[in-house]
């Protein structure tokens, strides 16, 4: 469905060590980082695409984070959901709520919700029976 997704930062240093951090647990590898521009992306595998991208915004403005907007990364386990948020706070995120059962969505869905160091709001979710 989608081609990649661009989540504007203002901090590129303190954004890429969090991502960098948080990424792995999720088994996504990064693809580039041009510390010039700068950008960085991940890709999903074993597919190229969508690839998931920071940076600096294209304008040149200054990076604001949305009210309403969210990223929501698929998780493979449960166990995997815990980590993320545990490796978001410790690298600097912020809860927006943590790892549990949210039936109000699905019987299965299992996630947890925090704010990069930018102040984008994401979520890890597992859908998958324990």
């Amino acid at each position: 469905m989608f081609s990649h997704v661009f989540l504007g930062v203002s901090n590129f240093e303190r954004a890429l060590a969090f991502y960098r951090a948080l990424m792995p647990v999720l088994g996504v590898q990064e693809r580039f980082c041009d510390k010039e521009r700068p950008w960085a992306g991940w890709q999903s595998h074993p597919e190229p695409r969508p690839l998931f991208l920071i940076g600096r915004p294209f304008d040149g403005q200054p990076h604001a984070a949305g009210n309403g907007q969210m990223i929501a990364f698929l998780a493979q386990s449960r166990d995997d959901v815990d980590q993320a948020y545990a490796i978001a706070l410790a690298n600097g995120g912020t809860s927006e709520g943590a790892p549990g059962l949210r039936p109000e969505y699905h019987a299965n869905y299992y996630g947890a919700y925090f704010r990069d160091t930018e102040g984008n709001k994401l979520c890890v979710a597992c859908h998958s029976a324990p």
